[in-house]
């Protein structure tokens, strides 16, 4: 099993995880790449200390942004949300 800290990397604070907060009592974290939803599930349970009733997980594909004349990429990241 993965250390818990490396599972979830940090919250996700926007306008939409708000509402969501409020709506359904669903937080939205960013986590890593090669964890599935069973990690994910086990990692808030151990960290917060509550039931988790279900996770969903999406990944996010990096932006490709310039800096003059050069491309660059963003890092890709997966999402997951938890209710």
């Amino acid at each position: 099993m993965k250390e818990t800290y490396r599972i979830i990397r940090r919250p996700l604070i926007t306008e939409k995880s708000a509402q969501q907060k409020e709506a359904n009592s669903q937080y939205a974290f960013e986590v890593d790449r090669g964890a599935n939803k069973i990690e994910i599930q086990s990692a808030v349970e151990r960290l917060f200390k509550v039931k988790v009733l279900h996770v969903r997980t999406c990944n996010v594909l990096g932006k490709v942004k310039r800096l003059g004349r050069k491309y660059g990429k963003r890092p890709d990241w997966k999402k997951a949300i938890v209710t």
